[in-house]
């Protein structure tokens, strides 16, 4: 039996095992939207620790950065200490903030918190929900490439098959069944990726010296080197690290938390173990490039996987590009569909009952599940994809976030859930964030990141909001 056989039967196997947990505990997604969408804020440490571990740790990890390093060497590095970075960043600065609250949302924290205004939680909803409706086609996209290269199947079918399953167990259970997943696929990952870079670090030797002359021999040597100016290294850090702070997934299981000492250590921990297999990933094109230096880059590792190593560990590697990008895309599915109902739609509708904003969730879940499709069908590189989501919301929202927190009406007074404590305005909190998206696509995003700065403080101070510190806010 061959390599596409045992494929096509782990993905089956795995597909219908996960579909199945989420049955188990659709009772307890039922019980209310909060706990559809956060698990009720009860997930103790350990489930906190993997659910992170496998959000992060998708197929641009594994797959997209190791083209990276084939094709640019270790010039990606910076961008990957900056993308994977910025979790230990959130977990020191903002994850244990973060867990003292209940919110669904990033956005819904801002609104009650910084500034009441719904085109400003609109504003970020939309940003905060592109940048996971991104990744989620990212996941789909390269699982599609992946199986393609190991069956001979229309990647297609593949990018079908797997989001039918990811969107089906997320719809069911919520945050339950993805994060118990996760626990499951967490594991496994982390077991195989440490044997999996064993094995391709052995091919030098586990040396510094020997992957040097290896890619001198080869008339690579300069991608050794560190070839990029210092803006432009700031900019692939400032990208990836404002990114991630402003991606939803991770401030949503910080409110999902049961301690804001879990929340914290769960992320930083987390963001230690992206960093390390990020950065190996890297590596690993480069030994890549060693071995065949002509390959197509979004090749490299499939075509050491497929020609240079065993069956075995080919399907040691699928199942776990598999468990990195199913659980990965899982997680920003939810968070994406919860954004949208809980911070576009609720806020513009007549009260209704709770049974009611968990039912439309779901409905979201398999709706822009199925967006993501689309857009996976369309898009043409991993971590592409990603850019442009990384510096609209990183721009736009990040710096109004910071602002907010930081320029207090009352310095001395904690912040509380329904207390709005910030001097920044509605038409501040408008223009700083609408600013940031627009010129950290246009020119770049360290512009974006003081422009939206900028605008904010001077709106603020142009245009203040009536001061409603005291004034109760019932939050969606």
């Amino acid at each position: 039996m061959g390599l596409g056989f045992w494929t096509w039967t782990i993905t089956i196997i795995l597909s219908l095992f996960f579909i199945g947990m989420s049955f188990f505990f659709k009772k307890k997604a039922d019980a209310s939207f909060a706990h559809y969408a956060i698990a009720g804020g009860t997930l103790p440490f350990f489930l906190l620790l993997f659910t992170d571990i496998a959000t992060i740790m998708g197929v641009g990890n594994f797959v997209g950065h190791s083209s990276k390093g084939y094709e640019i060497g270790i010039a990606n590095i910076p961008f990957v200490i900056g993308e994977q970075g910025a979790k230990i960043i959130f977990a020191l600065v903002f994850a244990g903030f973060a867990a003292k609250f209940t919110y669904k949302t990033l956005a819904e924290m801002m609104n009650d918190l910084i500034v009441r205004d719904r085109i400003t939680r609109s504003l970020v909803a939309i940003l905060t929900s592109s940048i996971m409706i991104a990744w989620v086609s990212g996941q789909a996209m390269g699982m599609g490439a992946l199986f393609s290269t190991f069956t001979g199947a229309d990647p297609i079918l593949m990018i079908l098959v797997f989001s039918a399953v990811f969107i089906i167990y997320t719809a069911v259970g919520g945050m339950y069944s993805v994060v118990w997943t996760d626990l499951i696929q967490g594991a496994i990952l982390i077991a195989i990726a440490v044997w999996f870079y064993f094995q391709v670090f052995n091919r030098i030797d586990f040396s510094y010296s020997t992957l040097k002359s290896g890619l001198a021999d080869v008339g690579s040597g300069e991608l050794i080197q560190m070839n990029l100016s210092v803006m432009e290294v700031l900019t692939l850090f400032v990208t990836g690290t404002l990114g991630v702070l402003a991606a939803q997934v991770y401030w949503q299981r910080c409110f999902a938390s049961k301690s804001s000492k879990s929340a914290s250590r769960a992320m930083l921990i987390s963001g230690v173990v992206a960093i390390i297999f990020t950065i190996l990933a890297t590596i690993s094109g480069l030994i890549v490039k060693i071995q065949n230096p002509t390959l197509d880059a979004k090749n490299a590792i499939s075509w050491l996987i497929l020609e240079e190593m065993t069956q075995f560990a080919a399907l040691a590697f699928f199942i776990m590009i598999f468990m990195a990008a199913i659980s990965s895309a899982s997680s920003l599915l939810h968070s994406a569909a919860v954004v949208i109902i809980n911070d576009l739609v609720i806020p513009n509708m007549k009260e209704k009952e709770d049974a009611f904003y968990l039912k439309l969730t779901r409905v979201s879940v398999v709706v822009f599940g199925m967006f993501t499709i689309v857009t996976a069908i369309w898009a043409d590189s991993i971590i592409d994809l990603f850019s442009l989501a990384y510096s609209m919301a990183g721009g736009g929202v990040v710096p109004v976030l910071i602002v907010g927190l930081i320029w207090k009406n009352k310095k001395t007074s904690a912040f509380e859930m329904g207390t709005r404590n910030s001097r920044v305005s509605v038409w501040g909190a408008r223009t700083g964030i609408l600013a940031g998206a627009v010129v950290s696509l246009t020119i770049g995003i360290l512009w974006g990141v003081l422009a939206s700065v900028i605008m904010t403080i001077v709106f603020s101070k142009l245009l203040p909001s009536k001061d409603i510190m005291n004034k109760p806010m019932i939050a969606n």
